[in-house]
């Protein structure tokens, strides 16, 4: 039997030896099955929704009306202990109050240890009308144990203890609810609509006889809304304005005959139906999104149904004697209210979420027309920077004025100010001024183009090799853009999206091989025996995409599942190491976890080794030797005593929680520090200067460089000054001196590959340890990609080194959506890790805003990474440049083959057209967001066509709310990548003017 099987013996106990004084129910609630949400279903008796569940951070006050607001203004006593999301749920509603944080799910006992403490005596003492005991330790052991644990048959027993206890101590005019707000998923979570979310148990007792018949051989179904106008009616208090919920009527029953019973349920049943077709009226002439023809139809019911009880009340008020054939009636009539609150219920239940078409039609249009801005503004920044400045700058200063100038009207008008409106409205004007100028310049720009380039020029072959070019990456954009109106896509995006990624490198090659860019150019030989041999490159090529296709079936192991998908199982590297009880494989499984730290650190260190960037005695080149080691350590220690955390025993346990704290704080430190060094002191270069002659490094030009054009101009100066020393050095054979400038040629990409690895640091403490094999893969699978584009920017021959093709920025955001499934995530909110918000917190947060940041860096840990390192597409190909072949030449041939090698200056060539460097920043970063806005779009798109399918709320609104979380979260880090690259920009400068000086 599982651990949680038969633990709460005392509900079965009671149910079976007095039938008619407790029931057991299966206690159905509505999604989302968050715990904010139900709490206000249970006290509204209204239906939230998915767009409720941001509130489970900050859990704003009720305001409309429920059952504690009615109780409390007839002067009903409300007495709570448990849960304090309460507190901001219902302030100041309390006669008396015990609140305990709840938002920590690896605490199994505070909560619970402490409503035990007030829970007996305040029911002994009486002084009370309603009181409410929300524990959490059941909850919070699904979260970190999952229902199948020890720990949760510990948690039910002493649940089983507390009601035997209580129902002891009951009065006899006390009814006890015993009810849970959801269920959980086989691994302990909860949030979405599966049915082993939505199922939970009610069970009702009191000591006075409560039923009139015996109990069902299965438990009845009771929605959860059911319970508000039943309790809201028992205690005497108007039902809450909005409920839409059916009261039980099997609790009003009196212990006289069937006519009484039946009259007594009747008179509770035209109370309740009275209250939701006002409710059903006035919500009607505000919302008008509810159907006017079934509106119509329950009209119809409920007049004939009130109609019908009034006759029978005066039938029975005139003393007639019972007849079979009133019997009849009225069982029909209770069927008839039934049916009314049922149908009304599903009505609203079906078109609750209130809809405004002509909005969402704007929004759509508004993302449509910034997804085209984005694309057709990636074509600008090869166009100078007056028209850069006309075409970008003033439609963004035409939207501000719109924004003020409508804020000022609304105030004009004492108007409320919609901020979101306002912000649509600048939006749309600075879109329309940005159109206007670029097809205004349109005409003057194809002039200029015509006039340097003939159109007959460009040969029909030239024309069909660059269709593929952009229609294959497309393609598969818009492919998988279209899917996104397929629930059974969505449901399978996580084996799709890695099928689309190697796709698109596939075609890449194809196009390549076609193009006939991997072999050698035929000579007469090769044609005369119809031959062709393949380059070297195009074999490492291949090497390459085979490592790719390798990381990408590697990575599916690290998969979450949906509960669309019965015969999935989750991947066992999402559990953390303390839920293993075989200590071998607890073991291998940690050694395996550090070891894959190690090799992060170490592939790091080589590279920056290799490049020329560990040397010196830089800030973050030191902190690169002793830093990195000292994070790993700290992670390795962290995981370490987290995984033993629960054998620790008596004052080591005490320990065990300072270092809980203490190990996280410290890689919290370390990389904020490590940061903080990569941005004020970004430089990795270590220049030695051993010239024999103290002249100066710099050719005149004017004197010294008085302004920022004369200084542009000085940079690549320096560095060929740098290339001149060295071919005089070889000239003379070693001897001599020589300015030597280790790392430059790889600055830009040190500086992002030493950020991003500080974040994959945090980012990996966030997760699981078994998850550092999938952090491990995600860098692994990003080198490897960066190698591909690099490889076939060479073979391509491409002649504008600037721009990153398209297909290199769809795989790179492809490979971003393919690790957020492969890091153990879903867009569904059951996978959330919600355990991230407490690595490094032994106790609750005292604001809701940390939690949320660790929570959501969890969640998109691959998008930070990807958005970060784009800069990475533009600069790789510049890295890939060292010239290694050149320096073995150059020791055969140093003096006629010298020239090829000052030809590779790596990403100093950036430094030579420093205008063409920002402008080719933009440009990737315009791409990059056309790529998520189209992602983004087809989502909001298919939430809004498909607003009534029928899996709306279960697969595409979470859908849409992850994607819009994404592009948010992807579009910030993308320009603090970006940002990160003109601060080296600035610092590379300013080393340049120092050396300058010398």
């Amino acid at each position: 039997p599982r651990h949680y099987h038969g633990k709460l013996g005392v509900l079965r106990q009671l149910a079976a030896a007095q039938p008619r004084h407790g029931r057991l129910y299966r206690f159905r609630a509505d999604a989302p099955t968050a715990t904010m949400q139900r709490i206000k279903g249970l006290t509204t008796g209204s239906l939230p929704t998915f767009v409720d569940v941001g509130s489970n951070f900050a859990s704003y006050a009720i305001r409309e009306d429920n059952l504690l607001a009615q109780l409390v203004h007839n002067g009903a006593r409300v007495v709570f202990m448990g849960d304090d999301t309460w507190e901001g749920l219902f302030p100041n509603m309390f006669y008396r109050s015990y609140f305990f944080p709840s938002f920590n799910v690896k605490d199994l006992h505070t909560v619970d240890n402490g409503i035990l403490q007030h829970l007996y005596s305040t029911v002994d003492g009486g002084e009370w009308d309603l009181l409410i005991a929300h524990f959490l330790g059941v909850d919070h052991c699904g979260h970190k144990h999952g229902p199948d644990h020890p720990e949760m048959a510990k948690k039910l027993l002493q649940m089983n203890e507390m009601l035997r206890t209580l129902v002891e101590r009951l009065g006899n005019d006390t009814l006890l609810v015993v009810a849970g707000d959801h269920g959980m998923t086989d691994t302990g979570d909860h949030g979405g609509e599966s049915e082993k979310e939505v199922n939970a148990a009610l069970f009702v007792y009191s000591k006075t006889p409560l039923f009139g018949t015996d109990p069902p051989e299965e438990p009845e179904v009771v929605p959860q809304v059911n319970l508000v106008p039943t309790l809201a009616l028992l205690l005497g208090v108007p039902i809450p304005y909005s409920s839409i919920g059916e009261v039980m009527a099997e609790l009003f029953a009196t212990d006289g005959d069937a006519v009484s019973a039946a009259l007594q349920q009747l008179a509770v049943y035209h109370i309740n139906a009275k209250q939701v077709d006002r409710f059903l009226r006035s919500y009607s002439l505000v919302a008008q999104d509810l159907p006017a023809e079934q509106l119509q139809q329950l009209q119809d019911i409920f007049s004939s149904a009130v109609e019908e009880h009034a006759q029978l009340v005066a039938h029975v008020q005139e003393a007639k004697p019972p007849s079979p054939e009133l019997q009849a009636r009225l069982g029909k009539l209770l069927g008839r209210f039934q049916r009314y609150l049922r149908e009304a219920r599903a009505v609203c239940a079906r078109s609750w979420a209130r809809f405004r078409p002509l909005r969402m039609v704007a929004g759509c249009a508004l993302i449509a027309a910034s997804c085209l801005l984005c694309y057709v503004a990636s074509a600008l920044p090869a166009a100078p920077d007056s028209f850069y400045r006309s075409c970008l700058l003033a439609p963004l200063l035409w939207g501000l004025a719109a924004a003020l100038l409508l804020g000022l009207a609304c105030a004009v008008m004492q108007e409320g100010l919609d901020l979101l409106v306002v912000s649509s409205w600048a939006a749309a004007v600075s879109q329309v001024a940005f159109f206007w100028r670029w097809w205004g310049r349109q005409p003057k720009r194809a002039h200029s183009a015509s006039s340097h380039l003939p159109v007959a020029s460009i040969s029909l072959r030239q024309r069909l090799q660059a269709c593929p070019a952009l229609a294959f990456p497309m393609g598969i954009l818009l492919f998988r853009c279209g899917a996104m109106f397929s629930d059974s896509f969505v449901v399978a995006e996580a084996r799709v999206v890695p099928f689309l990624l190697a796709s698109l490198v596939a075609l890449l090659v194809g196009k390549l091989h076609w193009d006939g860019r991997l072999t050698v150019p035929e000579g007469p030989r090769q044609q005369l025996l119809g031959s062709s041999s393949y380059r070297k490159e195009s074999w490492h090529l291949l090497y390459l995409v085979a490592a790719l296709l390798l990381c990408v079936r590697l990575s599916a192991a690290f998969h979450q599942c949906r509960e669309e998908s019965p015969q999935c199982r989750p991947s066992l590297f999402l559990a953390p190491l303390a839920g293993l009880r075989d200590a071998r494989a607890k073991n291998l499984f940690y050694l395996a976890c550090v070891a894959a730290l190690v090799a992060l650190v170490c592939a790091v260190r080589r590279w920056l080794r290799h490049c020329g960037n560990l040397n010196g005695s830089e800030p973050a080149v030191l902190f690169v030797r002793w830093g990195f080691p000292l994070l790993a350590v700290f992670v390795a220690c962290y995981w370490a005593v987290a995984s033993s955390a629960e054998d620790s025993l008596g004052k080591l346990q005490e320990l065990v929680h300072v270092a809980l704290v203490a190990f996280p704080w410290a890689v919290y430190g370390l990389v904020g520090a490590g940061l903080l060094l990569v941005l004020c002191k970004p430089v990795t270069v270590f220049a030695k200067d051993t010239r024999e002659t103290a002249g100066p490094i710099v050719t005149p030009y004017l004197g010294v460089a008085s302004s920022e054009v004369d200084f542009l101009h000085v940079i690549p100066q320096i560095y060929r000054r740098m290339q001149e020393s060295l071919k005089s050095r070889l000239e003379r054979g070693g001897r001599g001196a020589a300015v030597a400038a280790y790392g430059l040629g790889s600055v830009y990409s040190a500086a992002l590959v030493i950020a991003l690895t500080l974040l994959g640091f945090l980012l990996l403490l966030l997760h699981s340890e078994r998850l550092s094999l999938a952090f491990l893969l995600l860098f692994l699978e990003a080198f490897v990609l960066l190698h591909i584009h690099a490889r076939a920017r060479s073979l391509a021959g491409d002649a504008e080194p600037f721009s990153v093709p398209w297909y290199a920025v769809i795989s790179w955001l492809l490979a971003a959506s393919q690790f957020f499934y492969s890091t153990g995530h879903q867009p569904i909110f059951p996978a959330i890790h919600w355990n991230a918000a407490f690595v490094g917190f032994h106790l609750d947060h005292s604001t809701n805003l940390l939690p949320a940041l660790l929570v959501g860096a969890n969640t998109f840990a691959s998008h930070i990474l990807f958005a970060v390192g784009c800069p990475l597409l533009l600069l790789w190909p510049f890295v890939c440049e060292a010239p290694s072949a050149q320096r073995r030449k150059a020791r055969k041939e140093p003096r006629e083959e010298l020239h090829e090698e000052e030809e590779h200056m790596m990403e100093m060539r950036l430094r030579e057209a420093p205008d063409r460097f920002s402008a080719a920043l933009l440009q990737l970063g315009l791409k990059c967001l056309f790529v998520l806005g189209m992602q983004l779009l087809a989502c909001v798109c298919a939430a809004l066509i498909l607003r009534r399918h029928l899996m709306v709320w279960k697969v595409f609104a979470p859908k849409f709310l992850f994607e819009a979380l994404g592009f948010v979260v992807s579009s910030i880090c993308l320009l603090l990548g970006i940002s990160l690259v003109m601060r080296v920009d600035c610092a590379v400068s300013a080393w340049f003017s120092r050396l300058q000086l010398r």
